[in-house]
């Protein structure tokens, strides 16, 4: 199987196997989980063996979503339950490959993903296990990638997986969205799922690949659906929009030619996108029309300052100090702190900065975190001190999570006089 191959394989299971399982979920009921995500898994198996002998299908999307569809059939036949679900899913199975990848599939397939989403999201769940479950089961995260996600272990989110799916199984069949007291109570673990899903793609832990856009690009495509559902549209879902707008309006500077990753300070501001910039704040606009103030207002105003600086010198850091500090009282994480400890830093000097750093509650959970290393090598930098930043950023460069990483960290430790 040729890498382009491979890389449609990646492209596919992470655009398509949320909407097969969703599209499974909905005839088969969430106590059929488990057998969705092993049918949908077991096809992309198929795919790998199948297409490295000869090209891939015409149809990519159309033959992964037959494919599960016939996986789900044989492992129903081993259930009681196959008699009664099989004409469903044998209508589903005599859809033409034009309709299984066509414009019908867009129209239905997306009410399927919405159901399933607030589905996940139900009270007998934590809140974070709402999200990994959304994670898992629609956006196709690794437990790798959910324990990176959620600065937690592997063998942790197995088990919270475990229980969540137990629960959610028992429940039955997927939540109608029609009830708009209810979606609005779930909407908040949709959308930091959304969130992360960002998150991920924008600076997540994939050893090969430090920006991943296709994953930017699907949280932007599931937050413009949560938009269209008339009770998750308020003010939190247009801000929650227009980061991601003004995130992703970064996304062509972050790397230069030689694939080298760029830090906020070294971009090309000229190669930010204009449009998605003035799409973000736009939307930030519009999110001013309620009354409430949430995590994703403050986000979206601190990128919307960088956003509209001319250059990283001309950044309004006291503005944005400000936001952080708002932030951290809304969503006091050991994250929003670094970030607002860099702020302060870059505000109020490098001794405070340092200062708030050392101050972060749970800092240990920010121990794996490379640029948590980083961060304390800058400001030192700052007040003169190389010595003390090389030894922070040789720190960090022993937990880099992919060779990007390791590149730019090196190249900050060479700056300061040191070696790796």
């Amino acid at each position: 199987m040729s890498a382009a191959d491979l890389r449609l394989a990646d492209h596919l299971f992470r655009h398509e196997a949320g909407r097969i399982v969703s599209s499974l979920v909905r005839v088969l009921g969430v106590r059929h989980l488990t057998l969705a995500e092993d049918a949908v898994q077991d096809a992309l198996v198929r795919a790998l063996e199948t297409w490295k002998f000869g090209r891939a299908p015409s149809n990519p999307a159309a033959w992964l979503t037959r494919a599960a569809h016939n996986r789900a059939v044989d492992l129903l036949r081993r259930q009681a339950t196959f008699g009664r679900l099989a004409p469903e899913l044998e209508r589903a199975l005599g859809l033409s490959e034009a309709e299984l990848g066509g414009a019908g599939a867009e129209e239905a397939i997306p009410d399927d993903e919405l159901r399933l989403m607030f589905s996940c999201c139900d009270p007998a769940l934590a809140p974070a296990a709402q999200v990994a479950v959304i994670l898992k089961y629609l956006c196709g995260f690794s437990v790798r990638e959910l324990a990176q996600a959620f600065l937690s272990s592997e063998a942790a989110i197995e088990k919270q997986l475990f229980r969540s799916r137990r629960a959610l199984e028992a429940r039955g069949g997927l939540l109608e969205v029609g009830d708009p007291a209810l979606v609005r109570t779930r909407l908040p673990s949709v959308q930091d799922a959304i969130y992360l899903l960002f998150s991920e793609g924008y600076h997540g832990a994939h050893p090969q690949q430090v920006i991943r856009e296709d994953l930017c690009h699907e949280a932007m495509r599931l937050g413009v659906l949560l938009s269209r559902l008339p009770p998750a549209a308020g003010p939190e879902t247009q801000a929650l929009l227009a980061l991601f707008c003004l995130l992703a309006a970064r996304l062509s500077a972050r790397m230069d030619d030689d694939g080298n990753l760029l830090l906020l300070a070294e971009q090309d501001r000229r190669r930010w996108d204009r449009e998605l910039i003035g799409e973000g704040l736009r939307r930030l606009d519009r999110s001013a029309e309620g009354d409430a103030l949430t995590a994703w207002h403050l986000e979206a105003a601190i990128a919307a300052r960088h956003a509209q600086a001319a250059s990283f010198a001309e950044t309004d850091w006291a503005s944005i100090r400000a936001l952080y500090d708002l932030l951290a009282r809304l969503r006091p994480t050991p994250v929003v702190a670094l970030n607002r400890a860099i702020a302060v830093g870059m505000a109020d000097g490098p001794e405070a900065g340092l200062r708030a750093l050392a101050e972060i509650d749970g800092r240990e959970r920010l121990a794996r975190y490379p640029f948590f290393r980083a961060a304390f090598a800058e400001l030192e930098l700052r007040a003169g001190r190389p010595a003390r930043a090389a030894e922070h950023l040789r720190a960090a460069l022993g937990l880099a999570r992919n060779p990007a990483e390791e590149a730019v960290l090196a190249r900050k430790l060479a700056a300061c006089g040191g070696d790796a």
